[in-house]
């Protein structure tokens, strides 16, 4: 067959057979760097009202298309929310944020080659809400009172700060006026002891503030009369204990009055309750009840406190049953946690009062051993101060205690990472001890505010807690006697049989210590303990008690997630898969010039460049030609289509006889564009 052949007039070799074009396609289309992410954000937090700009900064070969997802769906631009793309960053605009833009959002990436995704969380923080419920009045004198009160609902995102407390005279003349006492309270209770007077009405309201600001005031409380002197202090009357049967003919509603919420746990709501006959302030416990499951877990919790008739544990003073619901009514106990009892600034804190606190525990805990009862969730939450100025305490909350029977093994999956004992994590059968080592995690922290077993998450606290590593620090145990230390070592032994008893603990020297060897004994520093009780408070604002099966779990995606090298292909989750696909038909498109052949002069023997610049997608294939003939690669004619659409046609030793126009044809699935310009060669 014979070839058809194009040939300049001079006979230059520049022109080839037509049959031998083929289509020039990108260089390296395939290779090079991957498409990533620099340095993105992790978690950014914007003040409500504000705008909200996020950007994440990639590097890829354009053209680059990205979108944002959020509950499973692509962000479409609107009014209040949309983006902002290029080929180098992704932005993602809120005009206006609000509460409900808190959450997780991923940034999907994709150019010709490869794709990427990461995921922020953004946090809508904004002024808290007030405290939920109105000052309880207590421990009333002639000049001086105690409130305490229930943190807010909500704490706007960012953590609660502090409380201002408020004071109106009812007696005065500017009725309305109310007046600070003070807004550096870092507690939820407050002892009052200066402007007040004798036999004057009083009335009280707390607001809470954040990094954002002050809340609204919460509730007042009743108005208060002042003594008219000081009454001679009562002795503490025994405490009278009772076996309660729980009522399913009649409502809690019937014999008590429902008040404001307290607090809210797993198992439902707390509530305030006040007794209608005698007066009695109690606490509600309201199981949600709604499977048999939970209703038998609150039976379980009823019939185990008939057994707990200590005057250190919490007492159950009635239950009832109205379908689907449940409700015990506890002791109402005022004083609030241990702990934030501790790190108040009129309150002193020491070795010898530390003593005493784990006296009480001890003692409370001793009985329930002596029942074959194993608590299974001490922690500082669960010790709680009777009143608001002295030294007794309770143990609380008995949700997750277990009677133990001597024959079937008890094994649970269920407690507090910084807390709860190595046996409990490894799956092994529970005994007494197990509530010992809690104890002993328990003094290490009222000692020296830090946790012996506080990781960076859960799952390196396990770990932690599983190998039994822990050490004194230096700088928190230099004041610390050695018979504390050893008490300390005698509880936080991996080997069950090792820990010491509850009768062996109220046995130990550190107990029975020298009231003088103590007394000399320094205020211990609060500030570690203060820093203790932000970071619980923060990781219980960011999630509820983990089951340790979920812990479990946590801890091998933690070992498992290794950050994703570039080119390495992470797994995605269906809505990235979903994403990709719109990116995919989002990035198609006709070729494009972005830059367009300029005319050229050169001289006779010198190279010629004519450049042009392409966009498409597919990627264009091209195509040169000179006049309307197409041109092949040759010794003297090269073609160079790069990476990033650059397209450069390279006529090397021209002569006079190359002067022609010449045209650059690109072509996709989408379409055909060109663009030309003269080649002039000069004698």
């Amino acid at each position: 067959m014979s070839e058809s052949t194009y040939t300049s007039p001079s006979g230059s070799d520049k022109l080839s057979p037509v049959s031998e074009v083929i289509p020039k396609r990108r260089a390296n289309s395939g290779t090079g760097p991957a498409l990533h992410f620099e340095n993105p954000p992790q978690h950014l937090e914007v003040k409500v009202g504000q705008t909200a700009r996020v950007t994440c900064v990639f590097t890829g070969s354009p053209p680059v298309v990205s979108c944002w997802i959020r509950n499973k769906e692509q962000i479409v631009d609107g009014p209040e929310l949309w983006t902002e793309n290029t080929d180098r960053s992704s932005t993602l605009v809120i005009a206006e944020a609000k509460p409900q833009h808190t959450g997780r959002y991923t940034v999907v990436v994709k150019d010709r080659k490869s794709s990427a995704q990461h995921t922020l969380t953004l946090s809508v923080i904004e002024r808290p809400q007030p405290p939920a419920s109105s000052p309880l009045i207590s421990l009333i004198s002639t000049t001086s009172l105690v409130l305490s009160w229930s943190g807010p609902c909500y704490d706007g995102g960012s953590a609660i700060l502090g409380y201002v407390v408020e004071v109106k005279n009812q007696g005065s003349v500017e009725r309305e006026d109310w007046t600070e006492l003070t807004a550096q309270c870092k507690s939820t209770s407050y002892r009052v002891c200066s402007e007040l007077q004798p036999q004057q009405e009083y009335c009280f309201r707390v607001r809470a503030y954040n990094a954002v600001g002050v809340s609204e005031p919460g509730p007042v409380s009743p108005v208060v009369l002042m003594e008219q002197k000081d009454k001679p202090q009562e002795e503490e009357a025994p405490q009278a204990f009772f076996s309660v049967t729980i009522d399913s003919s009649q409502k809690v509603t019937d014999h008590y009055i429902l008040q404001e919420k307290l607090g809210m746990g797993k198992f439902g709501l707390v509530f305030k309750l006040t007794h209608k006959e005698t007066g009695r302030v109690c606490a509600g416990k309201f199981y949600k009840g709604r499977r048999a499951k939970e209703r038998e877990a609150a039976r379980k919790e009823i019939e185990l406190m008939n057994d707990l008739h200590h005057p250190k544990l919490v007492q159950c003073l009635a239950a009832y049953d109205h379908k689907p619901e449940m409700v015990m009514v506890m002791e109402f106990i005022a004083g609030g946690e241990l702990f934030e009892r501790i790190v108040d600034d009129n309150f002193e804190h020491t070795e010898p009062t530390s003593v005493r606190y784990m006296q009480q525990i001890l003692e409370g805990i001793s009985y329930m051993h002596q029942q074959d009862i194993v608590h299974l969730d001490l922690k500082p939450e669960n010790i709680v101060c009777v009143d608001t100025n002295g030294t007794s305490i309770k143990i609380i909350d008995f949700g997750l205690a277990s009677r133990l029977d001597g024959k079937t093994p008890l094994k649970v999956m269920h407690g507090t990472p910084e807390f709860v004992a190595p046996e409990v994590i490894n799956y092994e059968p529970v005994t007494l001890a197990t509530d010992m080592w809690s104890i002993g995690v328990i003094c290490y922290i009222l000692l020296s505010g830090e946790s012996p077993f506080q990781g960076n998450n859960d799952a390196e606290t396990l770990a932690l807690v599983t190998a039994a590593q822990w050490e004194f620090d230096e700088e928190s145990f230099d004041e610390i006697t050695d018979e504390a230390k050893n008490f300390i070592s005698s509880l936080l032994n991996k080997d069950t049989r090792r820990r010491m008893s509850c009768e062996e603990a109220l046995a130990h020297p550190w107990m029975t210590l020298d009231s003088e060897a103590l007394a000399s004994t320094k205020s211990l520093s609060k500030e570690k303990m203060k820093r203790f009780l932000a970071r619980q408070k923060w990781k219980k604002a960011g999630k509820a008690l983990l089951a340790l099966k979920r812990m479990a779990l946590l801890s091998k995606s933690d070992s498992s997630a290794s950050p994703t090298s570039p080119g390495e292909d992470s797994p995605l989750s269906p809505e990235a898969e979903d994403a990709l696909q719109s990116l995919e038909r989002k990035m198609q498109g006709p070729p494009q010039f972005t830059q367009s052949l300029e005319d050229l002069t050169v001289a006779r023997g010198s190279t010629a460049r004519l450049s042009c610049h392409l966009t498409g997608y597919p990627d264009p294939e091209v195509v040169w030609l000179c006049g309307k003939e197409p041109l092949v690669e040759s010794p003297t004619v090269q073609i160079e289509y790069e990476e990033d659409g650059h397209c450069t046609l390279v006529l090397v030793k021209v002569d006079p006889q190359d002067t022609n126009t010449y045209t650059c044809r690109a072509t996709n699935d989408h379409g055909e564009t060109f663009c030309s310009a003269k080649l002039t060669v000069q004698e």
